[in-house]
This record gives structure tokens, C-alpha cells and sequence, in this order.
């Protein structure tokens, strides 16, 4: 079981118009970790998938930790929107910090998506893969060797993790990355930290899985089966902070997405040649502002604890499930952007969130001309695509249908420069720029989520600990 328990740092972000709890990125609460754990209207593309070529003989890899054992089966192959084709609503649900423990939660969701035809990104902590007593292995930039906030794992942990990460891999997931320690807050936090350091930081989260045999002692479990120094393209940075000085490390090192930012559910773009796709502010029902699309926020507006009143669990999980499929309503319907969302492998407040996200899953992947993908799927659709066209998928805003309808806004010389169409009451109709005032009060239900300006603030429940030292 893990020696440490995990603490969680969240930040905030003020809106014109709405305000929202900036998401915390920290897989696992004070409780529990892995371990202790037709015509050109039409819509893009039906669900689909290339099939993996056959079974080939295992290449190891290193220490045999990891393994080449061909394409990745049941992938989906991006192509190309044709002029004035409705382009697909996509969905990505992913998991901070995924690890398998004592609640199953990753071999659950797996599940959950083999069902429903969802696939899912599982940001891995690197720390995740290595023993307590191999903890001197991790040096983590400004703090001291073998520290880690969420502390490491033991073999059980390390078996049943590594089986979910086979699996998952296997039926078309993908495994990006959550770093390593989980350091937050204004005393060597990930926000404090260098480029260079931020290579380290990369470089040892790699090194864990890629060697976690030798680390481990499991020498006879069998391999991932996929090349990680490949298979790693993207990450979220633990409480959301640092993301500008790990993305100028991270695209250095075959990164290419990033999903630390905080934003509105617009056509995402790129940053210095990164995607940078952000959670998203997304509406709360029955309250006046918003919040980002992940468990954590939805946990601290409602209870500021993950122990919250018993009573009132059915009404918060049924909360952010309508949040988030109103949130998905808009953009099914008008702009079409990606919708994401974030979530970690925990049962607060009685499991409440976990049923709102299996839920969600379980009303959106269903639907017509929807994808829910994974972070590497999305963007390799994007870079299939005509550049002039995501510019103009990019003028839309929040729920704006195209003024002129998709076969005309999609082939029509010139993207309409029209106005963005009225936001819906709560919605977010603008960026998501810090607030130095902080956040605005709530008429109806008094002040709201916000403890510190900006995305990368760090705040904790009521509680409990903030993480960092």
C-alpha cells in the first residue's frame, strides 16, 4: 500500500461571467491511492476503428519492461472533413494520476468504455510504478530525493496497475502522463519550476515505466506492450500549474497536446507548436457560474470536502452529470467543439461523481456523430485537417451553431465574420482570464469557489491539507 497519501491542490479562475474552481489535477484524495490503494450536412464520421494487423512477434524493450508489439489495435484513423461536412462531436474523458486500488475504479471504467465505445486517456504518475523502498530512485526538482507527495506504491499496487495499463493499451486507450510527485503550491510547486527542471521531471516519469522491472523486482511479469518513449505524446501537470514552462520542455521531448490550461468549450489550438486543449468551464445547474469540467470541482463547490453530507451525495453527483451533459448539449448542437473532461479514480463523497461520469459516458457516447476519444486520437484528427478549416471552427463560440449552416460556413470563401451568438444564462462567452479582484458573489447562494487569481492558484477542500510542503 502506499506509504503516502495523496493531497490535493486545485486553483481558481474568475470569468466575466462565470466562476469556476481551476481543476485539480491530483489522481487520488486524502483517503485513498493506487496501492493503498448524405449530403455535405452530414455528420462527421459514424464511430470506427482500423483494426490492428496480426498478432507479431514481441520485441522488449530495455529491460524488458516495455515492448514493441506493433500498431495499437482499434485506434480510430482521422480523416479529413469534406467541404461543408458537420464535423464530429468529440468527447475525451480522462483520468489524472490513474492507477488501479483497493476500488477498482480503473478496471471499472475500462469496462465502462469497452461498453459504451469511449475511449479514454489515463494520465499515469511515474511514481506509480515504483516501490518505497526504490523511492531514492525519484529526485524530484527542489525538493529532497525519494520525496513525494503521493507517496509510491507496493507490488500488489505495481501488478494490478501495470495489468490495467496492458489492457487499456489494448483496447485502444491511451497512456500519457501526470509527472511524478504531485508537487504544488508557491514552495517548489510545479508552477516554480525551471524548463530544464521540467525536462528532469519528464525524463525520470519515463524512466519509471520503462523500467519497472529492474525497480521492482516483478521480473515475471510480462511487458507493457507498447514503446513509452513513443507512446507518451501528452500530459497534465498536477493542480494545473506550470503548464508554460512544461510545455517548452515537454515539446522538446515528443510531447504533442497539453491539457493544464483552463478554457471555454471553443475549437482548441495550438501553442508554439503544441496543442493546447484545456479543460473546460462548464455550467453548474440550480447556480450562477461555472466550473471546470472535473470531479474535483464539482466536489469542492458543492461540500469543500470529499466527506460532505450524506444526504445531499444523489443531488451533487446529479449536479455535475446534468452540468456536463448540458455542457455537451450546447456543443452537440451548435459549435461542435470537443468537450473534455477530467476526473480521478476516487469515491468522494460516496462514489457520487464516479455515477455522474459513468453516466454521462453512458447518455453521450451513444449519440449520433459522436466520438468519445482519447487526447491522441483528437489530435491526430486535427492535424489531419485543412488548417483554414479549424480557423473557422475556431471563430465559433461557446454553443454558436455556424450563422449560415455547416455546408455554407464550411465551404464558403471567407469564414462569416459575424458576432458570437448570446451566451445561455451561466455559460462562458469569453477566455478565462485571472481575476485579480478574485471571485464575484453569488446572489442566490452567497460566494462562491475562488481562493486565489488565475488557473494555476493553488486551494485545497475544507480540511484537508494543501499539497506541497
Amino acid at each position: 500500500m502506499l506509504a503516502a497519501r495523496k493531497r490535493i491542490a486545485c486553483g481558481a479562475v474568475v470569468t466575466a461571467v462565470a466562476v469556476g474552481l481551476a481543476g485539480c489535477s491530483g489522481s487520488g484524495s486524502p483517503e485513498t491511492k493506487p496501492g493503498n490503494t448524405a449530403g455535405t450536412e452530414t455528420e462527421g464520421g459514424a464511430h470506427g476503428a482500423k483494426k490492428g494487423p496480426p498478432k507479431s512477434a514481441v520485441r522488449l524493450i530495455g529491460d524488458g519492461s516495455t515492448a514493441y508489439t506493433g500498431v495499437q489495435p482499434g485506434v480510430l484513423k482521422p480523416e479529413r472533413l469534406k467541404p461543408g461536412q458537420k464535423p464530429p462531436q468529440f468527447v475525451v474523458f480522462s483520468w489524472d494520476g490513474a492507477g488501479e486500488d483497493s476500488q477498482k475504479l480503473f478496471s471499472h471504467f475500462r469496462e465502462v468504455g469497452k461498453k459504451y465505445d469511449a475511449k479514454m486517456t489515463y494520465f499515469l504518475s511515474g511514481v506509480y510504478l515504483l516501490p518505497k523502498d526504490k523511492s531514492k530512485q525519484y529526485s524530484p526538482p527542489q525538493h529532497a530525493v525519494g520525496r513525494s507527495d503521493i507517496g509510491f506504491n507496493d507490488a500488489e499496487g505495481i501488478k494490478n496497475t501495470l495489468r490495467e495499463l496492458r489492457g487499456a493499451w489494448q483496447d485502444g486507450n491511451e497512456i500519457g502522463t501526470h509527472f511524478n510527485g504531485h508537487f504544488c503550491g508557491a514552495d517548489g510547486g510545479v508552477g516554480t519550476w525551471s524548463v530544464e527542471e521540467w525536462k528532469s521531471e519528464i525524463s525520470q516519469a519515463k524512466a519509471f515505466v520503462k523500467n519497472w522491472k529492474t525497480n521492482s523486482g516483478l521480473a515475471t511479469e510480462p511487458p507493457l506492450p507498447f514503446d513509452y518513449e513513443k507512446e507518451l505524446v501528452g500530459a497534465r501537470t498536477p493542480c494545473l500549474e506550470g503548464q508554460k514552462n512544461m510545455m517548452a520542455a515537454a515539446r522538446t521531448m515528443g510531447f504533442r497536446y497539453d491539457s493544464s490550461g483552463v478554457g471555454n468549450q471553443v475549437w482548441p489550438k495550438k501553442t508554439e507548436g503544441m496543442w493546447d486543449i484545456p479543460l473546460q468551464l462548464v455550467p453548474v445547474p440550480g447556480r450562477k457560474f461555472e466550473t471546470l469540467s472535473m470531479d474535483y470541482n464539482f466536489m469542492f463547490n458543492q461540500s469543500k470536502t470529499v466527506n460532505g453530507d450524506p444526504s445531499q451525495h444523489v443531488y451533487w453527483g446529479n449536479q455535475m452529470r446534468d452540468g456536463l451533459i448540458q455542457a455537451f448539449d450546447r456543443a452537440y448542437d451548435g459549435n461542435r467543439a470537443p468537450l473534455i473532461i477530467g476526473n480521478h479514480f476516487e469515491s468522494w463523497n460516496g462514489g457520487t461523481y464516479m455515477r455522474a461520469v459513468e453516466e454521462t459516458i453512458k447518455t453521450v457516447c451513444v449519440k449520433d456523430g459522436v466520438r468519445c476519444v482519447t487526447f491522441k486520437e483528437l489530435v491526430d484528427w486535427l492535424d489531419a485537417q485543412d488548417p483554414e478549416t479549424l480557423e473557422r471552427l475556431r471563430g465559433l463560440g461557446v454553443g454558436q451553431k455556424p450563422p449560415t449552416g455547416w455546408q455554407a460556413y464550411l465551404t464558403a470563401p471567407e469564414a462569416p465574420a459575424s458576432p458570437l451568438a448570446p451566451a445561455a444564462p451561466g455559460s462562458a462567452s469569453a477566455p478565462a482570464p485571472a481575476s485579480a479582484d478574485g471571485p464575484a458573489d453569488d446572489p442566490a447562494d452567497g460566494p462562491d469557489a475562488g481562493l486565489n487569481p488565475g488557473p494555476d492558484a493553488g486551494s485545497a477542500p475544507e480540511g484537508e491539507p494543501a499539497a506541497g510542503r
